[in-house]
């Protein structure tokens, strides 16, 4: 189980992880071990969050997204297997954490007469600086 916070926690079943050579500096290692993790979560078909909350970690994931509603997260920083799984756990239970939180409704104002007062003067004054620009002439 992967616990978000105390009322979601994201079941096994649900995430798949597969291990691959990783990029970069190693030394011998890096062409022996298999390091690096790919993390993928079968957000669509999960039970534990609500299409509101699938909506936000869609549009949060971006391109981590796929076509099928997974999200797959690449960890390959350390070159421990077990820090780059903790890490990709970490990622994802943040992206979740990201997207449980419903964002305020806007409350719409009237601005008040004495904005709209401001607006205006500070428009006409700007219009007069404009205004007084251009080309001087002869008799001036």
């Amino acid at each position: 189980m992967l616990w978000i916070d105390d009322r979601v926690a994201i079941a096994d079943w649900e995430l798949s992880e597969s291990f691959t050579r990783a990029q970069g500096p190693g030394g011998q290692n890096v062409n022996k071990v298999s390091t690096a993790v790919e993390l993928r979560f079968e957000a669509e078909r999960s039970p534990h969050l609500t299409p509101a909350v699938k909506a936000r970690l869609k549009r949060i994931a971006g391109r981590k997204w796929t076509l099928d509603g997974a999200i797959v997260i690449r960890a390959e920083e350390t070159r421990s297997q077990t820090r780059n799984r903790e890490l990709a756990r970490e990622r994802l239970a943040e992206m979740i954490r990201a997207a449980l939180v419903a964002p305020k409704r806007r409350i719409a104002t009237k601005p008040t007469l004495g904005s709209q007062r401001r607006r205006l003067a500070a428009k006409s004054v700007r219009g007069e600086v404009k205004s007084l620009r251009g080309k001087v002439g002869e008799d001036e």
